[in-house]
């Protein structure tokens, strides 16, 4: 397996997880929150934000945002990447919450907030994984215009 499928094989297996640590900015005042997701393809992830929370403030006015798919342990793989994030229309939200509920059926409560569906276009994956000596992480990048 050549290193671009092996990263790619990684990425694909903490995709798995359900979810996600993002980080957003907006007038020089950064944030960061957790939030479920769902994946529908390597470099493009799904997921709902409280409608009037500070996370989906600051995308709606800055929509590069940073991530880290990871559960907690640093000695654990996990991912980290850049992306750009899209606030989508309300047709989309009922696709986005039944695919949500699918991956996390703990999201269920979450789901009677008003929220946003919104989707991340990752630029970027940096895959870490101390324990194969992946320090620094492989990089992998989305290809320039294609949903891998």
């Amino acid at each position: 397996m050549d290193e671009t499928s092996e990263v790619e094989a990684v990425v694909r297996s903490l995709l798995t997880q359900p979810t996600l640590f993002l980080s957003t900015s907006a007038e020089g005042e950064p944030w960061g929150a957790g939030a479920f997701f769902v994946e529908s393809g390597l470099f493009t992830l799904s997921l709902g934000l409280e409608l009037h929370g500070r996370t989906l403030t600051n995308i709606r006015n800055n929509p590069r945002v940073a991530l880290v798919v990871s559960n907690g342990n640093p000695f654990e793989p996990f991912l980290q990447g850049a992306a750009d994030a899209e606030v989508l229309d309300d047709d989309a939200l009922e696709v986005t919450a039944a695919s949500l509920l699918a991956k996390a059926p703990q999201i269920e409560p979450f789901l009677g907030a008003p929220m946003a569906a919104v989707r991340l276009h990752v630029r970027s994956w940096r895959a870490t994984d101390v324990a194969n000596g992946w320090l620094p992480g492989r990089e992998i990048q989305a290809p320039a215009s294609s949903e891998a």
